[in-house]
């Protein structure tokens, strides 16, 4: 099974494009960790299309609040329906069993021992500023956090997060994470 977790930033704000949806923003890039060659790698518009046959191969999209985010605003770009592969969003998999939502950082830190190296705002500020090297070691950052959440949550079924001075556990049934592939290729990209 390949699987690929993923982040991106974006170059703008919600509030600058007047929308709360995700797709109504651009990418300014995106880190990818893919397991079957075990490798971080880098993708902006400009080779966003080397991407296209990886994702095209790909069993499982792992992201944090990918569902909501990162899937629909990369769909966008993607001549194909980026839906038809399967995902888990670490976020909606911690809401389901807790309730709520906890931020990526609150979970890497009290799970991992390692927060987030920054926030996406500052990504925004990078990218104004030209700042690409900075955006990507975020971002590869948050890929690497994302991956090591999953992880942890794949071998101990659980995850944690800081609640006010307290470390609380998050129980999670992970038995089916690995299973949901759906078990169909995609090919919108690569020739027939």
């Amino acid at each position: 099974m390949r699987k690929i977790v993923f982040d991106i930033e974006t170059k703008n704000t919600f509030q600058e494009v007047g929308s709360n949806k995700a797709r109504d923003l651009d990418i300014s890039l995106l880190v990818i960790y893919d397991y079957k060659d075990e490798k971080y790698k880098t993708f902006t518009e400009e080779n966003m299309a080397d991407l296209w046959p990886i994702l095209e191969e790909t069993d499982l999209l792992i992201g944090y609040n990918s569902d909501h985010f990162d899937i629909p605003l990369l769909d966008k770009y993607y001549p194909g329906e980026l839906t038809a592969i399967a995902s888990l969003d670490l976020l909606k998999e911690i809401k389901k069993s807790l309730g709520r939502s906890i931020r990526l950082d609150n979970v890497a830190e009290a799970t991992i021992g390692v927060g987030k190296s920054g926030h996406g705002l500052q990504a925004i500020e990078w990218w104004r500023a030209g700042e690409i090297d900075k955006i990507e070691k975020y971002c590869r950052d948050d890929v690497k956090v994302t991956k090591d959440v999953y992880e942890y949550a794949l071998k101990h079924q659980k995850l944690k997060y800081k609640d006010l001075l307290d470390v609380a556990e998050i129980p999670l049934d992970t038995s089916d994470w690995d299973k949901k592939a759906k078990g169909q290729s995609i090919n919108y990209t690569l020739p027939f």
